[in-house]
C-alpha cells in the first residue's frame, strides 16, 4: 500500500530531503511515499530520514541484484559495489555445477555398455556448498542462493541483529544462518567441503571510519566497518583458516579496496591459495578471488 499526498506535500518532502542533503531527493520522496501505509506513517518515515538514518532501513529493503533484500535497523546496508562480489561468486558457483555434473556424468558411464549410456539417467550432482561469513543481512547469499538451484547456503556473522535480519532473507533461499565469531559456529560436517567461500568482512581502517558518510558511522554496527588498523585484520583471520574449510579447487572470494588488493593477495600466498584481482569500474569495485590448491598426484 503507499499514499498519494497531494502536489504541494510531495513538493514538502522533497524540499525537507533535499534540505536534510539527501542528493536524490526526488527519487527518495517517491520511494518513501511508495513504502508509507498512511500520511502520518509517511511523515514518521520523512523525519527518520532527515535525521540521517540509512534509506534503506527507514523503508525496510533494498534492491540487490535484483531481489528485494530485508534491511533492519542497525545492520549494514548491502552496498551496490558488492554486486560484484555476487557476479563474481555466480561464475564460481557455475564453474562448480559444471564440474559436478560432468563428474556425475562419468560415474553413470563407468562400466556401462553403449546402449546403456545412451539410455541412462545421470544421476543429479551434488549441491554446491557456499558459504557467506561476516553476512551482514545476508544479502550476498540470498542473492547467490535465487540464482541456482543446486546451492546449499551457509551464513555467519558475529552481531546477533545482522543474524536476525539474515535469516530472513535466507530462510527464503533454504540457507542456514549460524551467529558467531567468522568459521566458529559452521557444523564441523562442512570441513574440507566448502566449494565457494564469501567474505565480505569489514576492510575499513579503523582511523578511516571518521571519514565514513554519517549514515554508516552512526547507524551501522561498527563491528561491520572496522577492519583493524590496515582493514585487513577479518580478512587474515578469514585466510589462516580457509584451508581447513575449503574443498581441493575450491574459492574464497573477498571484497576489498584497490590498494589492499596487493596486500591480500600476499596474505592468501601465505596460507598457500593462489589468487587473482578482479576489478570493475561500473561498480567501483575490487575483488580478490584465491582457489584452494588441488592435490598433486
Amino acid at each position: 500500500m503507499s499514499v498519494s499526498p497531494s502536489v504541494p506535500a510531495t513538493s514538502t518532502v522533497v524540499s525537507r530531503l533535499r534540505a536534510a542533503g539527501c542528493v536524490f531527493a526526488d527519487d527518495e520522496a517517491r520511494l518513501l511515499m511508495a513504502g508509507a501505509e498512511s500520511l502520518a506513517d509517511l511523515e514518521a518515515m520523512v523525519d527518520q530520514r532527515v535525521a540521517g538514518l540509512p534509506l534503506e532501513q527507514v523503508l525496510g529493503w533494498v534492491e540487490f541484484c535484483g531481489v528485494r533484500i530485508a534491511v533492519e535497523p542497525g545492520v549494514f546496508v548491502p552496498r551496490r559495489r558488492t554486486e560484484f562480489l555476487v557476479h563474481q561468486a555466480a561464475i564460481m558457483v557455475r564453474e562448480t555445477a559444471a564440474t559436478a555434473a560432468a563428474s556425475a556424468g562419468r560415474a553413470a558411464d563407468k562400466g556401462r555398455d553403449v546402449s546403456a549410456v545412451a539410455a541412462r539417467k545421470v544421476p543429479a550432482p551434488r549441491p554446491t556448498f557456499v558459504v557467506d561469513l561476516c553476512c551482514g543481512s545476508g544479502a550476498v547469499g540470498a542473492a547467490l542462493a535465487a540464482a541456482f538451484d543446486q546451492v546449499e547456503l551457509y551464513a555467519v556473522d558475529i552481531d546477533p541483529a545482522a543474524v536476525h535480519c539474515a535469516r530472513r532473507n535466507v530462510a527464503a533461499a533454504g540457507g542456514l544462518v549460524y551467529e558467531g565469531d567468522l568459521y566458529e559456529p559452521l557444523p564441523a560436517t562442512l570441513r574440507h567441503r566448502v566449494d565457494v567461500l564469501i567474505a565480505n568482512a569489514p576492510y575499513v581502517p579503523t582511523a578511516a571510519i571518521r571519514l565514513m558518510p554519517a549514515e554508516a558511522r552512526l547507524h551501522e554496527s561498527r563491528v561491520a566497518l572496522d577492519g583493524g588498523a590496515d582493514g585487513l585484520d577479518i580478512l587474515r583471520r578469514v585466510a589462516a583458516s580457509a584451508p581447513s574449510w575449503l574443498t581441493p579447487g575450491g574459492h574464497l572470494l573477498v571484497e576489498t579496496s584497490e590498494q589492499q588488493a596487493p596486500l591480500t593477495i600476499d596474505i592468501f600466498a601465505r596460507t598457500g591459495l593462489s589468487s587473482r584481482v578482479a576489478s570493475s569500474v561500473d561498480f567501483d569495485a575490487t575483488v580478490v578471488v584465491a582457489t584452494m590448491p588441488l592435490p598433486r598426484n
